[in-house]
């Protein structure tokens, strides 16, 4: 394989959020290409997809993350949440889409509707909840009592009880600080009645019933189904996996969920007949997706590769696909309304959407080898093994170097996914290895939680010893070993660098942490008590010690270097300003730093002149490394 060109690595477009229309027949999904996003559809059996709005622009999600689409009036048009943080109605077959009403009109977001499309829910600046009537003249009505910190991923479904009788429920996830929510949430329900009083307008509702939905951890994509009961995904047992109302649906020792850093998760999808639910698997990383049948607990496997915004109408399921080999893409499968019979026949899976450019279909990609540590070569751990995997260098370019990447987060993993930045250090002839220490996701809720009071410490105990058990398995010196991450994962380099520096030979460290204390003081709200659990509470003295201590800013003496530091100007999640103090300290105590700041970019560099820059500095410092060891 020839030399990846970066130039590829960030063309092609980025599509989220495929959402079946009430009749299983279409597809709306949001996709941005070339700065400008919009929403596009297609038929769900093929066809050519047409745009239905790009003004104003959907707000789209990231990754496997959405918040953004809903369907509405019986399916002739989509309710989305804009980038300029109001609610917007456009039909499908016809231009022009309308702000719609709605008096708390900002930070408006997670629109979900009825199946007839006339009532809706969504969230408000992830602190409010409100009722919207999408056809009707009422005013929206807000259903959260205000006693949490933070709302999430509003649900609602209508329930026909018989006799002409029909109730709201809506459900959401719901945690309070210093918690994030995935150290514990609750699901919040409230039923609606009709108003059928003379003195309220017709098609008024009332709160009839509140109810909370408390368990020993997470509680994250909560959904009343037809007949009541409650589907979510919660970690209760030490796994994050799909319970049923109170008992496990599914109980094994695999994650079907991430972590809630935004809205849209759709790891699950109920089918039509309420019979059985699609969700995803995460193995080590990897990605499979399955179908419960609720009747009798049977598991059946429907396709490998990662999955997320899963939708099931009709006949049809789709989903995000993606994998090593897979550019990320939006496919279906037909599986049938979800009766007892599914998987008797098989599956067929259409490709719909693609968003890599065709080019990679040229390159041949490996998928990556899983490695587990013992725990044992790292001390004061709390769990019996570590995780990485490793995508091996191209062979014809092969260098005998690796770099070693640390995820963000750190409450977070990086799966098993189309990633053309791994793909590129490998056609530049290195290992990379992906490693998972303390604190990520996707190994069970003890290993998630074994960060607490550690940020920056245990995580980069851990990943010094995968990088020792990496060297030595694959005969490569710390002279041939770089290590590299961004945000948290910046920290952790960071902190290698300073306590297990000898392992490598230089970092790369991109919008990285650096200044804890600062950090817990200025960080966004959604982030503001982050620290409190993974380094301690700042206000309590007892605790301030220790913000200095695994701060890397004060001790940049340190930290010797080589160090290749990249960060946006416009950082509003953690300040340049941390970057440019720790690289003139580092500098001042003798030590070899490089600071390269991007004007106009945030947390993550979206201009593509400055994603392409990223790329050559980071290929400039490590061909500097490793041609000064010869």
């Amino acid at each position: 394989m020839a030399l990846i060109d970066p130039e590829i690595c960030i063309a092609g477009r980025e599509i989220t959020e495929p959402t079946l229309s009430p009749d299983g027949l279409v597809i709306a999904c949001v996709v941005a290409e070339a700065g400008v996003t919009g929403i596009r559809v297609f038929g769900v059996d093929g066809g050519s997809e047409r745009l239905v709005t790009s003004v104003p622009q959907p707000a789209a999600g990231r990754g496997l993350g959405g918040g953004c689409l809903a369907w509405v009036d019986a399916g002739t048009s989509l309710l989305y949440a804009g980038r300029d943080g109001a609610l917007w109605t456009a039909p499908v077959h016809r231009c022009g889409a309308r702000r719609c009403v709605m008096a708390a009109g900002h930070g408006l977001a997670a629109p979900s509707a009825t199946e007839a499309g006339d009532i809706a829910v969504v969230s408000r600046d992830d602190a409010e909840i409100w009722l919207i009537f999408v056809r009707a003249a009422l005013p929206p009505m807000r259903l959260d009592l205000g006693e949490d910190d933070f709302v999430c991923d509003p649900r609602i479904t209508a329930i026909d009880h018989g006799g002409g009788r029909v109730t709201l429920e809506v459900i959401w996830q719901a945690w309070n600080v210093p918690d994030m929510a995935w150290d514990h949430s609750v699901a919040r329900r409230v039923s609606l009645e009709p108003l059928r009083s003379s003195d309220h307008p017709a098609g008024s509702w009332r709160v009839s019933e509140r109810d909370e939905i408390r368990g020993s951890g997470a509680i994250l994509q909560p959904q009343v189904i037809a007949d009541g009961r409650v589907i979510a995904v919660r970690d209760d047992h030490g796994w994050l996996n799909l319970w049923c109302d109170e008992q496990p649906l599914i109980e094994e020792s695999y994650e079907h969920a991430g972590p809630t850093w935004g809205p849209g998760l759709r790891s699950y999808a109920l089918s039509p007949d309420a019979s059985a639910v699609a969700f995803t698997r995460n193995e080590n990383g990897f990605g499979r997706l399955c179908v419960v049948k609720l009747s009798t607990g049977e598991i059946l496997e429907i396709a490998r590769g990662v999955h997320g915004h899963l939708d099931w109408r009709g006949q049809h399921l789709v989903a995000i696909r993606t994998g090593a080999k897979t550019p990320t893409q939006v496919v279906s499968y037909r599986l049938g309304d979800g009766s007892e019979d599914l998987g008797s026949t098989g599956t067929s899976r259409r490709t719909h959407l693609i968003g890599p450019v065709v080019a990679w279909d040229a390159i041949e990609l490996e998928e990556p080898e899983l490695i587990e540590v013992p725990a044992a070569a790292t001390t004061g751990t709390h769990t019996e093994l570590l995780h990485a995997r490793i995508y091996r260098a191209v062979p014809a370019q092969r260098r005998n170097a690796a770099i070693v990447w640390v995820h963000g987060g750190p409450t977070d993993q990086w799966l098993v996914t189309f990633m053309p930045r791994v793909a590129w250090l490998c056609s530049l002839g290195l290992d990379v290895v992906v490693v998972d220490p303390r604190g990520s996701t996707g190994h069970g809720r003890a290993y998630q939680q074994a960060l607490r009071g550690g940020w920056g410490e245990l995580d980069a105990e851990d990943t010094a010893a995968l990088i020792a058990h990496y060297q030595v398995a694959a005969g490569i010196g710390p002279e041939r070993t770089v290590i590299a991450g961004s945000s948290s994962g910046g920290l952790t380099v960071l902190s290698v660098l300073r306590h297990h520096g000898a392992l490598v030979a230089g970092g790369i460290a991109i919008s990285p942490v650096s200044d804890l204390w600062d950090l817990s003081a200025r960080s966004h709200r959604y982030e503001a008590h982050y620290a409190h659990s993974l380094v301690g509470d700042p206000e309590d003295a007892s605790d301030q010690d220790r913000y200095r201590h695994l701060s890397p800013v004060h001790h940049a003496a340190e930290i010797g270097g080589p160090l290749l530091i990249i960060h946006g100007e416009e950082d509003l999640v953690v300040p340049a300003q941390h970057s440019t103090t720790l690289a003139e300290q580092i500098a001042a105590a003798g030590g070899q730093v490089i600071l390269h700041l991007f004007p106009g970019e945030g947390h993550g560099f979206r201009q593509i002149h400055h994603r392409l820059a990223e790329y050559r500095l980071v290929e400039g410092f490590i061909n500097r490394i490793l041609s000064a060891d010869g």
